[in-house]
């Protein structure tokens, strides 16, 4: 991945508009000796259905405890699920 360029993708779920990024962590850990990339965060937007403002700000995900994830794919996951349980716990009530 380009550090100028990040990976984007975009999903459709239970009427909202998921929007997940994914970045490199620029920050750097001293691993055996030598400086090593932490890894990946996912930054999720999510959108009501033709609204081109988020419902709130982005939110920014890593791994349990701080941590960045290892890998794109693992980010891409990991911030595609947090999206949908936001969605779930959120919004989901307001149309019951």
């Amino acid at each position: 991945m380009s550090d100028e360029q990040a990976m984007t993708r975009t999903y459709e779920y239970h009427g909202y508009t998921l929007e997940i990024a994914i970045e490199s962590d620029f920050g750097w850990r001293l691993v055996g000796g030598n400086a090593a990339r932490v890894g990946y965060v996912a930054i999720v937007k999510i959108f009501q259905a033709e609204n081109a403002v988020a419902v709130f700000s982005p939110l920014r995900f890593g791994e349990a405890g701080g941590r960045s994830f290892a890998t794109e794919a693992d980010a891409l996951m990991g911030g595609y699920s947090a999206a949908r349980r936001i969605v779930d716990d959120l919004f989901s009530r307001e149309s019951q």
